[in-house]
């Protein structure tokens, strides 16, 4: 599947899909204040008055794309969590493998972290009412949907902490939040030994953070 032919937008008409997608290559690439509805039906190769058929406004067009963008990027993290945290074999191991891959994922979203970069720049320009829906889909909520996995493992022994939504969102500081910082969100990718390097010293510093206790004695009287 192309970068940009996201989920939601899949089964779209191919015109809304066309003007989904530009609009996404226009707001990364101008910002929201900057980008108009008149370069994006350019960009879509559509009349601007089509893009009022199938949406209110610039800031309901921005709106939508965000959100399509959080949801297949949520897919995406989703079907991650299932195959390398579901059924732990080597906590350490397999925590790792699950954040590497998380990590290099966003180097299958390109425009929607432009998107994202866009959102952090002019966050003091955005409706409110966009950025709370941002909010319910986007990173700010990611912790959330870890959360439950993390208690199953901690279920099992392996983990130790009170609240698992801080735990998740802990893991995801000291290991994706840390590589989309020092990547700029993606506009800067960083090598390969560089992200191995920031999720290997992240895994094991969540592992330090929430190691179980030992085991009590049992050789002592």
């Amino acid at each position: 599947m192309s970068p940009t032919a996201h989920p939601r937008s899949r089964g779209l008409p191919d015109k809304r899909r066309a003007i989904s997608q530009a609009a996404r290559r226009v707001f990364g690439r101008e910002g929201y204040a900057r980008a108009s509805l008149d370069a994006i039906a350019l960009e879509a190769d559509v009349a601007k008055r089509t893009i009022y058929n199938h949406y209110a406004d610039k800031e309901d067009l921005f709106r939508s794309v965000a959100v399509e963008g959080a949801d297949a990027v949520t897919e995406t993290v989703r079907a991650l969590m299932e195959r390398h945290l579901r059924k732990i074999v080597d906590l350490e191991d397999d925590l790792t493998a699950f954040c590497l891959d998380r990590a290099r994922s966003v180097t299958e979203f390109p425009e929607h972290f432009a998107l994202v970069r866009t959102i952090h720049t002019e966050a003091s320009r955005l409706p409110a009412a966009f950025l709370e829906t941002w909010a319910a889909h986007g990173p700010p909520t990611a912790h959330l949907r870890l959360a439950p996995y993390l208690e199953k493992i901690a279920e099992r022994g392996l983990l130790a902490f009170d609240d698992a939504a801080r735990a998740a969102h802990r893991l995801n500081t000291l290991t994706m939040n840390d590589v989309l910082m020092r990547s700029y969100y993606g506009a800067v990718p960083l090598p390969d030994a560089e992200v191995e390097e920031i999720v290997t010293d992240g895994v094991r510093a969540f592992l330090h953070l929430y190691a179980p206790p030992p085991a009590p004695d049992r050789t002592t009287s």
